[in-house]
């Protein structure tokens, strides 16, 4: 058995399938209440005969962060992505990551295809497949381009045909049904024996634990799992982020519009505020998160703004470019003059103008972002040895540890 190394840690060569799960914005509460309620028989059985724990996510508590540090072992002070969308402090500009450009280092998919290894990189959403896939030989396609896949751009064609349907609707549950279905199908063909397979979190956005839409949707994720499981895969399951309610009591969205704000505080241009949530998929949650970066324009008092913002309800957590990128393992070159962390019922936004919320359609206002949502499920389908549970001893779990469970700490049967 071979290993390779990757950012300061070594990983063993799978002898057989291995399947890592993102399971985008499962807050734990989402699997205590289906286990509770008997929908998660599979997940259920992980906490009795194999691996189930709560783990951190990195900060801020956004997808391409996390997802980022879940296939390069490491924060983002190492990787380089701190959120979906960034303000370029050398050009002015502000721009969306949707590839792999920005990626400071090299990931496990990356090393282990090299080492010889059949690897294959699903997501549920394009934008984070070119990220994933930085510097991967393997297969690499997305449920929303999955009727596009070609050998030249994604290591396959004929996804459709796999899996057995066309594509599914960007905004459905089935986008990351799509995901599960086509991993699956690649081990049944043997085509690939290491995947990471990257969910949506559409639902969690829009429906609480406990609601039909909710159930039905992670009833079908536990279904898979266990079929991933049959097909012989060793499966790790963990979260990018939670989700909390960020609604007031009339189910108006509970936002801090921190730019207006301050410009009423301290004049019109005051500050510029960006919101690293911001993504293409920005219907279920309008660009509004519990992590914003703002960046002095007019105003030059670091001091005043921050105690200014650190006043206002809602807000939990204010602190300088330096002592956020410090605390929370970021890049401290990609960092603002201050960062703004909202409450477990708050998000931060720029202006009114910026956010259209219209897309809810009537449902709450669910997000992330902050320290709220830093606890994830961290689950892996085998019971782990002594000695890696020995030397995690006194260690936090953190999510990027998942790759590191599934293959150097699983005891498989």
């Amino acid at each position: 058995m071979g290993e390779v190394s990757v950012n300061g840690r070594s990983y063993r060569v799978p002898e057989r399938p291995a399947a890592v799960i993102c399971f985008d914005g499962c807050d734990p509460a989402y699997i205590e209440r289906g286990i509770a309620d008997g929908i998660l028989p599979t997940i259920a059985s992980f906490q009795k005969n194999a691996f189930y724990a709560t783990a951190e996510s990195v900060l801020p508590s956004f997808t391409n962060p996390n997802n980022a540090s879940i296939v390069t072992g490491a924060p983002p002070a190492v990787h380089g992505i701190s959120g979906n969308y960034y303000l370029d402090r050398a050009t002015g500009e502000e721009r969306m990551i949707t590839d792999g450009a920005l990626m400071r280092c090299g990931t496990i998919l990356a090393a282990l295809a090299d080492a010889g290894v059949k690897t294959a990189a699903i997501t549920a959403k394009d934008k984070l497949r070119l990220m994933l896939a930085h510097g991967l030989r393997g297969i690499n396609f997305s449920s929303e381009h999955a009727d596009a896949a070609s050998l030249e751009r994604n290591g396959i064609d004929g996804v459709e045909a796999m899996v057995g349907r066309a594509k599914p609707d960007q905004y459905s549950g089935d986008l990351s049904l799509y995901v599960l279905d086509a991993g699956l199908a690649l081990i049944e063909r043997r085509a690939a024996r290491l995947l990471y397979l990257s969910l949506s979190d559409f639902i969690q956005h829009a429906h609480e634990p406990g609601t039909p839409e909710a159930d039905a949707f992670h009833r079908a994720v536990d279904e898979r799992i266990a079929r991933l499981m049959a097909a012989g895969a060793v499966v790790g399951v963990v979260a990018d982020h939670g989700m909390n309610d960020k609604s007031l009591p009339n189910g108006e969205p509970n936002v801090v519009y921190l730019e207006e704000a301050l410009a009423r505080r301290f004049g019109p241009g005051a500050v510029r505020v960006i919101c690293p949530i911001t993504d293409p998929f920005v219907r279920h949650h309008g660009a509004l998160g519990s992590f914003v970066r703002v960046y002095m324009r007019q105003a030059r008092d670091l001091a005043a703004l921050m105690e200014a913002s650190r006043a206002l309800p809602g807000v939990e957590v204010v602190l300088d470019g330096p002592t956020a990128a410090r605390r929370y393992e970021l890049p401290a070159d990609l960092e603002g003059d201050f960062v703004v962390l909202g409450d477990a019922a708050t998000v931060i936004g720029s202006t009114r103008s910026e956010h259209d919320l219209s897309g809810l359609a009537g449902h709450r206002l669910r997000s992330h972002g902050g320290l709220a949502e830093q606890k994830v499920p961290f689950m892996v389908s085998c019971a782990l040895s002594g000695a890696w549970l020995r030397a995690r001893a006194g260690r936090r779990l953190r999510n990027f540890d998942i790759f590191d469970a599934v293959l150097n700490g699983a005891v498989v049967p």
